[in-house]
């Protein structure tokens, strides 16, 4: 389970934005899906089977939403999501065992 939330866009779409633990800080995690069970299930065909949405505690920022739909792939993620500082990476670059949050 983790904390996180969504926001439904004008054209129906959604933004999911999930807090996961990894490492010592987390990642946030963004998905950009038709709705927040496609987005859930993106995540689970990738390995994440455990992560759920429940309610709507940290829902995406505006600057995340628009980091999300200017990815090709629509799924992103970052260390450190109190902090609010880093870059955004492709969810490849999660999975690499060559790259340690």
């Amino acid at each position: 389970m983790a904390a996180g939330g969504f926001c439904k866009l004008p054209n129906g779409t959604v933004v999911v934005a999930l807090n996961l633990p990894h490492g010592t800080a987390g990642v946030r995690v963004l998905v950009h899906a038709g709705n927040r069970a496609r987005a859930l299930t993106r995540l689970r065909n990738l390995g994440l089977w455990s992560v759920f949405l429940r309610g709507n505690t940290a829902p995406p920022t505006p600057d995340e939403v628009t980091a999300v739909l200017h990815h090709p792939d629509g799924l992103i993620w970052r260390t450190a999501p109190t902090e609010g500082t880093g870059l955004w990476r492709p969810i490849r670059a999660l999975r690499s065992p060559a790259v340690q949050p």
